[in-house]
C-alpha cells in the first residue's frame, strides 16, 4: 500500500509530501497486527501530543513484534523520527527561494530553516544512536536524548517564526510539511520524558565543590599548558590570529575555515591577539571542538552591527554564530554595536551542545545573547543589553557573571531574560547563579521612571530561576513582567532562591501561579550537575564551575 500521496500544488511539484493517508484511527485488540502489544501502544500514544502520527507509525510494523518496554516505544519512535525528519532534509535541499516562489522579507530566513534541519536531522540521528547501543538504561543516555530533542523542536520554533515573515503561494506548503514532520520529534521527546529516570539530587547542604583548573587524564600535554595559559599568549595554538598581520591570519573567519572538519576527537585552538575585528564569525555544524583564545576581553574584540532593522532576521544577525558541538572561549569580547534603535541585533547566539564561554564579555542592547538549544554554561562573563538581552530555550547556567543593563530608548524598559520554553517535556531553561544583577549608571541614575525586570515569558512555559545572586534595587519591586498578556503565567517557572542585595526582597513579588520562592531542594534541579549534567563535560573544558548549591 503506498503510505503517501503526492500533493496537488503544482509550484511545489513533487517536493512536498501529505501525511499518510490511512485513516487516523486508534488500534483496537481486534486489530490483526497480532504480534503488537495494542492496548500498550494505544496507552502510549493516547499520551504524546499528537496520538494520531503515533498510531499511524505503528500501522507500518505489521511484521515487527514491538515489547512492551518502554524504550523499545522510545527507539521505534525515534526511528519513525528520523525518517520522517529525512525526508524534510531531501525537500530542503531541493528549496530555494526560487522554485518555492517564497518572498523572503528578512534576508536567510529560507537559509536558517535549512541549517536548523540539519542540526535536527542531526540530533534524531545521534538518538537512534545512543537508544540503540544498548545503553539505553544509562541514565545519562536518556538526559542526552531529551537534551537532543528539545533542540529540534526550538529549531522549528525558529524557523517558523522567519517564516511569519516571508510571503507567497508556496509559504503555506512549505510550513504544513515542518509541522507534520517536528509534531514526530515532539512525540518522540513525548515518550523520552516518560522514559528518563530522575536524577538523583545531592542530599548533603555542603556539597558545592569548586571545580578550578584540574584537568582530565586524557588532555595532552600541549592542551594542559593552552588551556592553563593566563594572558600570555599561547605559544603552541594551532592557528593564531593577528590583525597587524603577525600570525597565521588576519581574520578569525580565514582561520575558522581552515580549521579541519569533523575534529571529533581533539580541541582545535585558534589563538586571537589584541585588536579589533570588525566581522561576522560563522562557526557551522561540521567544526566541532574550536577553541577561541583572547588576549582578554578589554583588548580582543570582535564587532558586528547587522540587525532586524537592516533586514536580517534575528538569528542571522549574530556577530558571531556557533552551530558546533564543543565550541569554548575565554577572554575575548564579542558586541553588536547597530545600537537600540535598530531593534533585535544579536552579539552571541550559541545553537550547539556542550560550549562554554569563562571571562568573556557579550555587549549589545535589544537581544544581545540568543542562547538558543542545547547545553551551554557560561563563567565569569559580563553580559550588557537593554531588553529580552538574553534569551533562547537552552538549557543553561550562569555562574559568578556581571548581568548588566543599559539604558533603554525613552518610554521602554528593561527585561534580563526572554526564555521559550513552549512544552514541559523540553529539559531547558536559565540558570543564573552567584551573578550579580548590575545596571549602568545612567539607568540607575533614572531607575525611578525606567522599569526593570528579572524577565518575561517569551513562550508559555518559560523557565528562569535566579539563585544566589547579588540583585541591586534597580530592579522593579515585582521582578517579572508579562508579555502581552496573561498567557503562560500559570504555566511559566519562574523562581529565586537564597538572593541578596536591595533588590533582592520578595515582599512585592509578582503573584503568579507559576513564580515561586525556591526551596534548597528546588535550587538544586537548575544547578550545573543536575540541570546541565555538568559534570560529565565540564572538567574537559578546564573552567572553572560550581557542581551544587
Amino acid at each position: 500500500m503506498t503510505s503517501s500521496i503526492i500533493c496537488n500544488s503544482f509550484i511545489l511539484l513533487s517536493l512536498l509530501l501529505c501525511t499518510n493517508s490511512w485513516a487516523l484511527t486508534p488500534l483496537t485488540k481486534t486489530s490483526s497486527h497480532s504480534p503488537l502489544n495494542l492496548t500498550s501502544i494505544n496507552s502510549l500514544c493516547n499520551s504524546t501530543p499528537h496520538p494520531h502520527l503515533c498510531f499511524d507509525s505503528f500501522k507500518l510494523s505489521i511484521s515487527i513484534n514491538i515489547p512492551t518496554n518502554i524504550i523499545s516505544f522510545l527507539l521505534h519512535s525515534l526511528q519513525s523520527t528520523l525518517s520522517e525528519t529525512a525526508k524534510l532534509s531531501d525537500l530542503f535541499s531541493n528549496v530555494n527561494t526560487r522554485t518555492t516562489n517564497i518572498i523572503e522579507k528578512q534576508k536567510g530566513t529560507i537559509q536558517d530553516c535549512k541549517e536548523l534541519h540539519e542540526i535536527t536531522h542531526a540530533a534524531v540521528q545521534k538518538s537512534v544512536s545512543k537508544i540503540s547501543t544498548g545503553k539505553s538504561s544509562d541514565t545519562s543516555s536518556l538526559v542526552d536524548v531529551r537534551a537532543y530533542l528539545s533542540a529540534a523542536l526550538t529549531n522549528k520554533n525558529t524557523c517558523l517564526e522567519g517564516l511569519d515573515s516571508a510571503s507567497g503561494p508556496s509559504k503555506q506548503a512549505l510550513v504544513d510539511s515542518i509541522i507534520t514532520t517536528y509534531q514526530h520529534v515532539s512525540n518522540s521527546l513525548s515518550i523520552v520524558s516518560k522514559s528518563k529516570q530522575g536524577r538523583k539530587k545531592q542530599e548533603a547542604l555542603g556539597h558545592h565543590n569548586r571545580r578550578l583548573l584540574g584537568l582530565p587524564e586524557w588532555l595532552s600535554d600541549k592542551d594542559r599548558r593552552i588551556l592553563q595559559a593566563d594572558y600570555e599568549p599561547p605559544t603552541e595554538v594551532v592557528l593564531t590570529v593577528a590583525a597587524d598581520g603577525s600570525g597565521n591570519f588576519t581574520t578569525i573567519s580565514e582561520a575558522i575555515d581552515f580549521a579541519p572538519n569533523n575534529s571529533i576527537d581533539s580541541r582545535i585552538f585558534i589563538y586571537i591577539s589584541q585588536g579589533i575585528y570588525a566581522e561576522n564569525i560563522d562557526i557551522p555544524s561540521y567544526k566541532p571542538n574550536i577553541v577561541l583564545l583572547g588576549d582578554g576581553s578589554d583588548v580582543t574584540f570582535i564587532t558586528g552591527n547587522r540587525s532586524v532593522g537592516d533586514g536580517w532576521t534575528t538569528f542571522r544577525s549574530a556577530t558571531v554564530a556557533v552551530s558546533a558541538e564543543g565550541f569554548l572561549a575565554r577572554d575575548i569580547t564579542i558586541e553588536n554595536t547597530a545600537g537600540p534603535k535598530m531593534h533585535q541585533a544579536v552579539a552571541l547566539r550559541i545553537n550547539a551542545d556542550l560550549t562554554a564561554m569563562y571571562r568573556c564579555t557579550i555587549n549589545g542592547y535589544q537581544d544581545t545573547l540568543y542562547s538558543h538549544s542545547f547545553r551551554q554554561f557560561y563563567r565569569e562573563c559580563d553580559i550588557y543589553g537593554t531588553i529580552d538581552y538574553i534569551f533562547g530555550n537552552a538549557a543553561v547556567v550562569f555562574q559568578g557573571c556581571n548581568i548588566v543593563s543599559k539604558m533603554p530608548l525613552p518610554g521602554q524598559f528593561t527585561v534580563i531574560t526572554a526564555q521559550s520554553r513552549e512544552t514541559l517535556d523540553m529539559e531547558t531553561g536559565m540558570a543564573l547563579q552567584n551573578c550579580s544583577i548590575l545596571a549602568t549608571e545612567d539607568l540607575y541614575t533614572n531607575s525611578s521612571r525606567v522599569k526593570s525586570y528579572l524577565g518575561r515569558p517569551w513562550k508559555v512555559y518559560s523557565r528562569t530561576v535566579y539563585i544566589e545572586s547579588f540583585i541591586d534595587d534597580f530592579i522593579s519591586p515585582e521582578g517579572w513582567t508579562k508579555w502581552t498578556d496573561d498567557n503562560g503565567l500559570d504555566t511559566l517557572y519562574y523562581g529565586e532562591y537564597d538572593n541578596n542585595g536591595p533588590g533582592s526582597a520578595t515582599d512585592n513579588r509578582v503573584t503568579w501561579p507559576g513564580y515561586h520562592i525556591m526551596d534548597y531542594y528546588d535550587a538544586s534541579n537548575f544547578t550545573v550537575s543536575d540541570f546541565i549534567a555538568g559534570e560529565e563535560w565540564l572538567d574537559s573544558t578546564s573552567f572553572p564551575y560550581d557542581d551544587g548549591v
